[in-house]
């Protein structure tokens, strides 16, 4: 039975604990600052309760000698300290941010010679939708045009953002702000966050996608100078775009993070009942003729294990844990940097947790 860490016992995190502790593989410790957090985990009684602050470097080695592998799913903010002390304690390390220069520092780790795996970027955006793309890229005889696109949303919006808190505020406030990264004419630019606006309609819903941090993980250095364009946007409801834009520039809280971060969680309701949409199109030339594939799928909320966990949840836990699940069946590098887009779909989809996304296959259609 393989030890496992999860770092961080916030909704994803407690997610993945439950995840892992049902199984009889993997023997589980969820560590956190906050005994609230702990307490309030729902996880069978194999999942250990650890206290501690992660951010304390001493403390974190301490806790991770004799581990199999860490799964970070603490703020995007303390991803890279967590990477450190993994790979000081070689121990594999997997986690599920969004953050750019994260990702850059762990990349790093791997290139200084590392002696385990280091998988970032291992939820559902980045994450699964890179998994997704680099399927369809491999139909090609050579791509035009990747376009990404996912979006946790309420199914029942009540208010003027149409919009819930189903994740990290943290995590959301960070990809709304940062650079964005994209392909286009077949240069690596960086794009603002919240711009490109559109809007398309899928089961005869309307939508809105605009540009967010983070979301298209590595592809753009795995891509680069295959594709003519290449970006990543995420959805939701039109109108939610417009709003943040007047709390993030005309009122400027994106220099007041915190401030912001408190208005939304004293104002936006959690909710459980909710729906992640992954949407992605390919296009380029085969046979020689220009032709397009398209992914499209849906998870909502659903009860695992005798607990009701919203999509978001469902889907970014089953993400992290079947990489784990691939790396420790020996089927992807146990040494070194791992990119999302070099697993392949069909082994994420046939495992265990991976098939949290195959139960409707029906809705995956090619154009």
């Amino acid at each position: 039975m393989k030890k496992i860490m999860v770092a961080g016992a916030g909704k994803i995190g407690s997610a993945i604990a439950a995840l892992l502790g049902a199984t009889r593989d993997y023997s589980v410790t969820v560590a956190d600052a906050s005994p609230a957090a702990l307490a309030s985990i729902k996880a069978g009684p194999r999942v250990q309760r650890l206290a501690l602050d992660i951010s304390k470097p001493a403390a974190l080695r301490a806790a991770l000698a004799g581990h199999y592998a860490v799964l970070s799913a603490a703020p995007f903010h303390l991803t890279t300290a967590i990477a450190e002390a993994a790979v000081a304690e070689g121990v594999h390390y997997l986690d599920l941010t969004e953050d750019v220069a994260s990702t850059r520092r762990v990349k790093e780790l791997a290139a200084a010679g590392a002696r385990t795996a280091l998988i970032p970027q291992c939820g559902l955006a980045p994450g699964f939708v890179s998994i997704v793309a680099a399927d369809l890229c491999r139909r090609f005889d050579s791509l035009h045009s990747v376009r990404m696109r996912v979006g946790a949303l309420p199914q029942f919006p009540s208010n003027a953002l149409n919009y819930n808190l189903t994740w990290s505020t943290d995590g959301v406030i960070n990809e709304y702000c940062e650079p964005c990264e994209a392909i286009v004419e077949g240069v690596l630019r960086q794009v603002p966050p919240l711009a490109e606006h559109e809007e398309f309609s899928l089961d005869g819903v309307t939508y809105e996608a605009f540009n967010t941090s983070g979301g298209l993980g590595t592809l753009c250095e795995t891509l680069q100078g295959k594709v003519t364009h290449l970006n990543y946007k995420t959805i939701r409801y039109p109108g939610h775009a417009a709003i943040m834009k007047v709390l993030l520039n005309d009122l400027r809280l994106r220099e007041r993070r915190h401030v912001l971060k408190d208005l939304l969680e004293n104002a936006l309701p959690v909710t459980l009942q909710d729906v992640v949409i992954v949407f992605v199109t390919v296009s380029g030339q085969r046979e020689g003729r220009l032709m397009q594939e398209t992914y499209a799928h849906k998870v909502y909320s659903q009860v695992v294990d005798g607990v009701l966990r919203s999509a978001i949840q469902v889907t970014t836990a089953s993400g992290i844990c079947a990489v784990l699940d691939l790396l420790a069946t020996g089927k992807l590098p146990a040494r070194g940097f791992v990119r999302q887009e070099e697993i392949a779909l069909g082994d994420f989809l046939a495992n265990r947790f991976g098939r949290a996304y195959a139960e409707h296959a029906a809705e995956r259609a090619a154009a």
